[in-house]
C-alpha cells in the first residue's frame, strides 16, 4: 500500500459525500423486459483516521461470474424487493449481517452494464451509497470469504492506482485498479469507485471509466 499527496483530494466527510450526491445525475441505461437488474451497496462510515469504504471479498464459486472478486454487497433484484434499494439493503443483511435500513441512504451512482468472464451480460447494476454512524460487527455468509474496511482517503489518491494484466482467449489487456494490501480492486467495482472519486474531485461521473469488456467501449 501507497499513499501520494501529489494527486489526492483533501479528505471529505461522510457529511461532504452526502452533499456532493445530492447534487449527482446519475447516468441511467436503457431498461428493456429481458434486462434484470441488481443492486449494490457502497457502505461508508467515519472513523478517527478518516471515512472508510465497505468491500467483500467474494467467495470462490464457479457458479459466481465474481468468483473471488473484490465488490460491494448486493445481488440481484427478486420479486420480493420492493425495489432495487430493498435489494441492497437486504442483500447486504444476508451477506454480512449489516442492517442498512438503520443507516442512511446518501445518493447513487450511475447504472453498470454487468460483464461477467469477459462477456456482456444481459445485466445492469445500480450501485447505492449509505452511511452508518459507527464500525459494526459484521458476519460474512457463505458467499464473502473475507470483508474489508478500506480507507477512502486511499483511493481518493491517484498515485494508488495500477493495472492489472486481464487475458480472455487471444485478448490480453491491461486494466486499472487499486491494489490495497493482498486485495485487488477492479473491473464493475473499480468503475463504481471510479464514478465516486471523479465525483469528489469536483468533475462529473457515469461514463468516464468504461470496462473495455464492455460492448460499448471505444
Amino acid at each position: 500500500m501507497k499513499s501520494g499527496s501529489a494527486t489526492m483530494t483533501p479528505m471529505p466527510s461522510v457529511d461532504h459525500l452526502a452533499e456532493t450526491l445530492r447534487s449527482h445525475t446519475p447516468r441511467l441505461l436503457d431498461r428493456t423486459e429481458e434486462l434484470k437488474v441488481a443492486a449494490v451497496a457502497a457502505v461508508v462510515r467515519p472513523s478517527a483516521d478518516g471515512v472508510k469504504v465497505l468491500f467483500i471479498h467474494r467467495a470462490e464459486d464457479p457458479r459466481d461470474p465474481w468468483s473471488g472478486h473484490m465488490a460491494f454487497p448486493g445481488g440481484r433484484v427478486e420479486a420480493r424487493d420492493n425495489d432495487s434499494i430493498a435489494a441492497a439493503i437486504r442483500e447486504t443483511r444476508e451477506e454480512v449481517a449489516l442492517d442498512l435500513s438503520e443507516g442512511s441512504l446518501l445518493g447513487r451512482l450511475s447504472d453498470v452494464a454487468a460483464v461477467g468472464r469477459g462477456r456482456p451480460l444481459s445485466l445492469v447494476v445500480e450501485p447505492y451509497v449509505f452511511a452508518i454512524e459507527e464500525r459494526p460487527d459484521l458476519e460474512p455468509n457463505h458467499e464473502v470469504a473475507e470483508i474489508v474496511w478500506v480507507p477512502l482517503e486511499f483511493l481518493l489518491d491517484r498515485s494508488n492506482r495500477s493495472t492489472l494484466a486481464w487475458n480472455h482467449g487471444e485478448v490480453s489487456v491491461n486494466l486499472p485498479c487499486y491494489r490495497y494490501n493482498d486485495h485487488v480492486i477492479w473491473g464493475l467495482t473499480f468503475g463504481m469507485i471510479d464514478e465516486l472519486v471523479t465525483l469528489l474531485e469536483g468533475g462529473e461521473g457515469g461514463g468516464r471509466w468504461m470496462d473495455p469488456r464492455e460492448p460499448n467501449y471505444e
